[in-house]
């Protein structure tokens, strides 16, 4: 039978994200650099499903104090993985681990260079491709070899697997919460709505109404939502997107990931203002 993973706070079934390849050996240095207090530096994609995936894994890894810094490219290369990026910020910063969100799985020359600074790389993607780096940590269901039954995750899916099973490692019972995060990544891309994906947004409705993300809740009071529902979370995504994609700087997706990530209730309020405001004159 068909191996599930049922979290503590819901009797929702989830794909063992075990079954996806390389996850294991990224938990076991993500817990490292946890636990040693090593600078993780996040690379997220700059798009709402990447900003969604950043956002949520550094909410967890500061729940675990953990030492972790993040960076957002610009447009242009929101796919790639930044040679630029390693150069001027990772040697600067110091970090021993990187861990991308959809994007990196065809950057040799940047995954080389890593490998000449000794800082160990954790891709995660979910786009198919003939290029396979050796020796290098590749969560991506899409990769040859891959077990796990669903093929459709997205950036924020995937990131939502590590970050299950880092709840299971640290006994972190409340990892569904972050599905809000979650769901508003999946509704932002044009994949299909089914099967696991399903789930994500089925619980990720329940999570946003029920959130304690200052930044969410801020645009539903904003907002007026009575009613959560898909469309509010694609409305979210299109407060997002509206700010990401206005001129595809770092800055403009910091600003959102600042929002989301933000324990500061009435800089949540301004933030989410302002994006509200920027998405109307976008219309």
């Amino acid at each position: 039978m068909e191996k599930r993973f049922t979290n503590q706070n819901h009797m929702n079934n989830f794909h063992n994200p075990l079954l996806l390849k390389g996850i294991d050996k990224a938990l076991a240095r993500i817990i490292k650099a946890v636990n040693e207090r090593e600078k993780i530096v996040l690379y997220g994609s700059s798009d709402v499903d990447g900003i969604t995936s950043t956002a949520m894994i550094i909410l967890i890894l500061k729940y675990l104090n953990a030492d972790v810094e993040y960076y957002v490219p610009d447009k242009a290369a929101s796919k790639q993985f930044n040679t630029e990026f390693i150069e001027s910020h990772v040697k600067y910063l110091g970090a021993k681990v990187i861990i991308t969100f959809g994007c990196g799985i065809d950057s040799l020359d940047e995954i080389y260079l890593c490998k000449k600074l000794g800082i160990d790389l954790i891709i995660t993607d979910y786009r198919k491709s003939d290029i396979i780096p050796v020796d290098t940590i590749i969560i991506n269901p899409n990769q040859s070899g891959c077990q796990y039954p669903y093929k459709d995750l997205t950036a924020s899916g995937i990131a939502f697997k590590i970050a299950q099973t880092i709840a299971g490692y640290y006994h972190i019972s409340c990892v569904n919460k972050y599905l809000d995060l979650v769901s508003i990544g999946i509704v932002s891309t044009n994949i299909n709505i089914d099967g696991e994906n399903r789930i994500i947004v089925e619980q990720g409705i329940k999570a946003m109404t029920l959130s304690n993300n200052y930044g969410l809740n801020a645009i539903k009071k904003l907002k007026k939502f009575q009613l959560v529902d898909i469309n509010t979370l694609k409305a979210c995504a299109d407060i997002f997107m509206a700010q990401v994609n206005a001129l595809g700087r770092m800055d403009d997706a910091k600003i959102v990931i600042e929002l989301l990530t933000t324990n500061d209730e009435e800089r949540a309020e301004r933030i989410a203002k302002y994006l509200i405001n920027k998405s109307k004159k976008s219309l």
